[in-house]
């Protein structure tokens, strides 16, 4: 049986995640400014006009318990925005949003990592920055090292390290344990083929044992094999909700 059509696990309508009337605005320099400093003098003289930017605009939506929810659209559509809320890095300026789990964020692959610590170090910094202990990083320590493919690196500084490389290694850390809630955005291009393959296998097998995965990418297969249900944004505001294949028409029949 093929990926896109692998039988997908049996989602229960149990909300685990509302968002309901959200929205995020920004204010923009109508006009170019060259520096900090004119910029300084201008806000003091009240003479900056600012345009009011809607990253998000009025969103309702509802994200299921065990459930693989994807978010697709154009660059500036509001996906990533979106995920920052989910996340609670970001307050919408409208809304509530109600989160019902603990939540661990991949919004940029090796956030967190210190350039001067090794590899080995940064796996319990990171940990603790997702809320795990030490000794629960201990018991995955190993795991983490084979995952991400680094046994030879994990002692080396994380400044000798290309993007690929803190990229995998901070996947398998956010991943080594199952969370409730697991938030993607642009991962799964992380890696070659074969490292983007054992990537899809774990959240699939996560979502298998019940996690909740919220997802961005614009690999729109790779949606369509792994997601329950897709979002479509368009300038901050939602298009359609639905089936992943019927969305993803939609959406290519617009765009291409």
């Amino acid at each position: 049986m093929s990926e896109l059509n692998a039988p997908r696990a049996e989602i229960v309508a149990e909300p685990i995640i509302l968002l309901d009337d959200v929205s995020v605005h920004y204010r923009i320099p109508s006009e170019r400014i060259g520096s900090i400093k004119e910029y300084a003098i201008r806000v003091l003289q009240r003479k900056v006009k600012y345009r009011k930017f809607s990253a998000l605009n009025k969103v309702s939506l509802t994200v299921n318990r065990g459930e693989v929810f994807g978010i697709i659209g154009n660059n500036g559509a509001g996906k990533s925005t979106m995920l920052k809320v989910i996340s609670k890095v970001l307050r919408p300026n409208q809304g509530c949003v109600r989160v019902w789990g603990k939540i661990a964020p991949l919004l940029e692959l090796g956030a967190g990592f210190h350039p001067e610590l090794s590899g080995r170090e940064n796996i319990f910094l990171n940990g603790a920055l997702l809320g795990y202990g030490k000794h629960e990083m201990e018991s995955v320590f190993d795991e983490i090292v084979e995952f991400s493919e680094l046994g030879n690196f994990i002692e080396a500084p994380i400044r000798t390290y290309s993007s690929g490389m803190s990229a995998r290694l901070g996947f398998a850390v956010a991943t080594a344990h199952i969370p409730e809630i697991l938030i993607l955005d642009e991962i799964l291009s992380v890696g070659d083929e074969a490292f983007q393959k054992k990537s899809r296998d774990r959240l699939q097998n996560f979502q298998k044992q019940g996690a909740t995965v919220i997802m961005v990418s614009h690999g729109l297969d790779s949606m369509i094999a792994m997601c329950d249900r897709l979002v479509w944004l368009d300038h901050g505001s939602v298009r359609m909700i639905g089936e992943p294949v019927e969305v993803v028409a939609a959406y290519r029949g617009e765009n291409l």
